[in-house]
């Protein structure tokens, strides 16, 4: 397991905050050490740092007062909602109080002809979807996991949309958030655009709770499209299948998805989900659109993937075959761990200017050859952005230090790329020693914003920012 540094724990302060809190929530608020450790980081090697208490909230003032509390004994307060982050995010390393926001699950409001929506941060992004199908909309930011509303916001996640759609830093028009002092702030109207003063709104997405707590978001919807068509086509080499997906962005072809699966994932699919995909270098397609622009569309890639040695090429606007590719690369996770029964997949994400796609996976693949590691890559090649899953044996002590060894060359490498460490998983504990390398002066200015707002440091504490170490 990955160890980080431990936060300094307020014994008396935990102990003071726990008794009220008890007295106040009464059966919505729990201490028993299963369910803590549930509200801990569990989805990767990330060591479990439980809270020492859980809090159900239901309102935005229950939240508040949970802070207020908490603030008024200096304890961390930590923001949950799935739990399905992947850098320890949802990780108490001071302790402290664990605010699961999972039922605080309304869709508030949904304004049609303004194509937004108010929604609670425990709302996740399918069950959103399935309230907006019979009015025509759509919320189209797909992480692939079922994340609530109020933990994309706080990652900035993005997915397998964001190469048309954009991510959540795009998508959210407005937040309410609960400040480090317990009170309610909204950060901007329900107006498409504003210069009214400071874009408050931006600061909170991605701030991964360590600025203020998410209680409602405004989203932006689109409306759902007249017709959508997939496509698969196979490559040669990693190589060629990158390359066409620059032909494809510069072209200006606007594909809705556009995601890469290497030849070791393909296998891993194919054998999961009873596919027969060629088992070589893939690419998976979207596009959304009316029939004839949607035609068109799948016309254009053709001729561009053919130029690159692409094969097998084939379009369907089935919605069943649609979907059967889409669960496939939804499905590639469980997909590549039945390539190693027993062992754990480690996924860490980078992003890369997409002219050094090709380069990077390549280069990744070679190093994880390199350390006998075996390291699966899928990735939304159309923003640059890709995963590399180390299928890893956690009792192997060796074989984890060359995973550690592989995961820092690559955060390394992809900033060297002019990349970023992290294209959509997010800093939290696991990519903070990188976080200098990348972003140079401008963490002192993030560590100046949440000393401002947050000066007692309870919010979501050990972090994003650095600790000064680099050799993680």
């Amino acid at each position: 397991m990955v160890q980080t540094m431990a936060q300094g724990r307020n014994e008396t302060g935990i102990a003071a905050a726990m008794g009220i809190l008890k007295q106040q929530f009464g059966e919505r608020f729990h201490t028993g050490a299963s369910i803590c450790e549930q509200h801990a980081h569990t989805t990767t090697w990330i060591v479990n740092q439980p809270p020492d208490g859980v809090v159900f909230a239901r309102s935005t003032q229950e939240v508040s007062e949970v802070v207020r509390i908490c603030a008024a004994h200096k304890v961390a307060v930590i923001p949950f909602g799935t739990g399905t982050s992947l850098e320890g995010h949802v990780n108490a390393p001071a302790g402290g109080i664990s605010i699961d926001v999972s039922q605080m699950n309304a869709v508030v409001e949904v304004n049609a002809g303004d194509l937004d929506c108010r929604v609670q941060p425990g709302v996740t992004r399918m069950a959103l979807n399935t309230h907006l199908r019979d009015q025509g909309l759509f919320f189209p930011i797909d992480p692939g996991a079922d994340a609530s509303i109020g933990g994309m916001a706080a990652t900035r996640a993005s997915g397998t949309n964001a190469v048309r759609y954009g991510t959540m830093k795009d998508n959210v028009l407005s937040l309410e958030v609960v400040m480090a002092n317990g009170e309610v702030i909204r950060t901007a109207s329900r107006a498409r655009k504003s210069s009214a003063g400071y874009d408050l709104t931006r600061l909170m997405v991605g701030s991964e709770g360590t600025l203020g707590i998410i209680t409602e978001v405004t989203l932006r919807l689109q409306g759902i499209p007249e017709a959508m068509s997939a496509a698969s086509c196979s490559f040669p080499s990693v190589e060629a299948a990158c390359e066409t997906v620059m032909a494809v962005i510069q072209y200006g072809l606007p594909v809705a998805r556009i995601e890469l699966l290497d030849a070791l994932v393909v296998k891993a699919v194919n054998s999961y989900s009873k596919l027969t995909l060629p088992e070589t270098p893939l690419l998976l397609l979207e596009f959304h659109g009316s029939n004839a622009g949607v035609a068109e569309q799948a016309e254009t890639f053709g001729s561009l993937a053919a130029d690159f040695g692409g094969s097998g090429y084939a379009a369907t606007t089935s919605a069943e075959e649609r979907n059967k590719l889409w669960q496939a690369r939804h499905d590639a996770y469980w997909a590549m761990l039945a390539l190693r029964p027993g062992c754990k997949a480690v996924a860490t994400d980078v992003c890369v200017p997409i002219s050094r796609l090709a380069e990077a996976v390549v280069a990744t693949n070679d190093k994880a050859s390199e350390l006998e590691l075996i390291a699966p890559i899928v990735g939304h090649a159309g923003d640059g952005n890709f995963h590399a899953s180390v299928l890893l044996d956690m009792d192997n002590a060796d074989e984890v230090a060359r995973a550690q060894t592989f995961v820092s060359w690559l955060n390394n490498f992809a900033i060297e790329l002019g990349g970023t460490c992290t294209g959509e998983h997010g800093i939290g504990q696991g990519k903070r020693p990188y976080l200098v390398k990348e972003l140079g002066g401008a963490v002192d200015v993030m560590r100046a914003i949440k000393r401002a707002l947050d000066p007692d440091d309870i919010m979501n504490p050990g972090k994003i920012l650095p600790d000064g170490r680099t050799d993680l």
